[in-house]
């Protein structure tokens, strides 16, 4: 149905919903799949998303991504893929952005889903038990949306990344999210590149380079270096996954066991020797990427030169063009070299804080700035469980402003996460059906063998409640350390 507003002449839409989620990328298609489980076919969720279809950040970023995981563990529920690859397989972004496609089809079969691509939530407030969302779309249509339940799967906000703004008219600045390195213009330069950034788009991009062009000058500017998850090890292939590798959920343990809140530099230690692999001399900084060692192999002989140091600007003077550093120094570079910006996506922005649940519970909000678990994806399948089996204001999870730890702490960051994971995992447990857990297709343990990955839930079966309070004072550590908001809902 549609009125006129009283201050205006543009038509309102009005929709009822028993459930509106915000957001189709891997959260909101979560939590989507969660939702379904818990309606019955009669009722109705509305899909509100900003761009013009389902996929999150896979529909903005850069046209050579691959998943750093094999493609059969990055689903929404239980929903399995029809690709038909090997299960080692590394999905492109089409197949990936597919996979989400055949997600809200399955899910479709379970309940009324009704699609509004284009449309932003602008704002949204409760009254009377009911939530009141107003949306704006593309071409400036307005429409507001009454809903039981509001699930706001932003999740990491992701954006693609501009160019580097740079003085120099001499060289091109790009961002692969805006030219594909395999593109006609690149293909058509033998010009040097200068690669910045050192994550995994950084990885991806070297690695797409040197394999496409043989023989090119490929250069990195790593800033203060990265060291990944080696693949090969958190994901061994064939038969060995029956003896080989370790459950990403024994590290996880094994993290939250070794680090206190004060000892993120020999935690970083252990890690890196034992599960992880870099191409860097320094390794500063650690975001949960995946990298084999072939991968690695390949990079590091491709790669012409590789300065630990942050680009600030590229600069004409005295007839050369330098590479100014943050540091100070300087690279004369080739006129007509391109410079590539790869630094990073995560955590950008100044977003403002919303708890991940309401006073009432009848909206979560997934989003990093009240993080709950290490990615946001795992936070939309539990989360919304949660909601719907009316405990997620009774559960003491701990909530973490993830993007203000880590600008006051990039070294802490990662384990911190990996800490409040195992926390409210372990309250998490003793809360849900078994079947909450059987059903994440997210888990990265289901690459194992069935009886290995039994013995790893008895595992932590058996010990996370006893593991809790070394948990727990690990946060508390880390928030008293840096004076950031992490602790249960409402903690002063």
């Amino acid at each position: 149905m549609t009125y006129r507003a009283a201050s205006a002449d543009t038509p309102v839409r009005v929709e009822r919903c028993d459930v509106c989620i915000v957001g189709a990328g891997l959260a909101g298609v979560n939590a989507l799949f969660v939702a379904s489980q818990y309606l019955s076919p009669s009722q109705k969720v509305i899909l509100v998303d900003r761009r013009d279809r389902s996929g999150g950040m896979w529909v903005d970023t850069y046209a050579y991504v691959r998943l750093h995981q094999p493609y059969g563990l990055f689903t929404a529920g239980n929903i399995k893929w029809t690709l038909g690859q090997d299960r080692s397989y590394l999905a492109t972004k089409d197949e990936v952005l597919t996979h989400f496609e055949h997600c809200l089809a399955v899910v479709k079969q379970r309940v009324q889903v009704d699609e509004y691509f284009g449309w932003t939530l602008e704002s949204h407030d409760e009254s009377d038990g009911i939530v009141r969302l107003t949306c704006t779309s593309s071409d400036g249509q307005l429409m507001v949306v009454e809903a039981r339940r509001l699930i706001k799967a932003s999740g990491f906000g992701v954006v693609p990344n501009d160019p580097l703004g740079i003085s120099s008219a001499r060289v091109v600045s790009v961002s692969p999210d805006f030219c594909d390195m395999r593109g006609d213009e690149m293909r058509a330069s033998d010009a040097p590149v200068w690669v910045v950034g050192g994550g995994k788009t950084a990885m991806d991009t070297a690695h797409t380079l040197i394999t496409e062009y043989p023989g090119r000058e490929v250069n990195l500017v790593a800033g203060s270096g990265t060291f990944f998850s080696n693949r090969d090890r958190l994901f061994p292939v064939g038969g060995r996954r029956w003896w080989s590798g370790t459950l990403v959920t024994g590290i996880f343990m094994e993290l939250g066991r070794r680090f206190d809140g004060t000892n993120e530099t020999d935690v970083a230690s252990w890690l890196r020797d034992t599960y992880g692999t870099w191409l860097t001399p320094t390794t500063g900084n650690y975001l949960l990427g995946l990298l084999s060692e072939s991968e690695n192999k390949t990079i590091a002989t491709g790669l012409n030169e590789v300065i630990m140091d942050h680009v600030v600007d590229a600069v004409d003077r005295n007839g050369e063009t330098d590479l100014v550093f943050r540091s100070g120094s300087a690279k004369t570079i080739q006129p007509g070299s391109w410079i590539v910006n790869c630094t990073g996506y995560m955590l950008r922005g100044d977003h403002p804080y919303e708890p991940y649940v309401s006073d009432s519970g009848a909206v979560v909000s997934v989003q990093p700035r009240s993080a709950t678990l290490h990615l946001t994806s795992y936070m939309g399948y539990f989360l919304t469980h949660l909601m719907f089996l009316d405990k997620l204001r009774d559960i003491p999870l701990y909530e973490l402003d993830a993007p203000d730890l880590r600008k006051k702490s990039n070294a802490v960051f990662p384990y911190t996460l990996g800490s409040l994971a195992m926390h409210n995992l372990s309250l998490i447990v003793d809360s849900v059906p078994h079947k909450v857990l059987l059903d994440c297709g997210l888990d990265l343990d289901r690459w194992y063998p069935l009886p290995r990955r039994m013995i790893g839930t008895a595992r932590f079966m058996l010990t996370h409640r006893r593991g809790r309070e070394h948990l727990r004072q690990t946060l508390d550590t880390v928030r008293e350390r840096f004076d950031v908001r992490c602790g249960p809902l409402g903690y002063a």
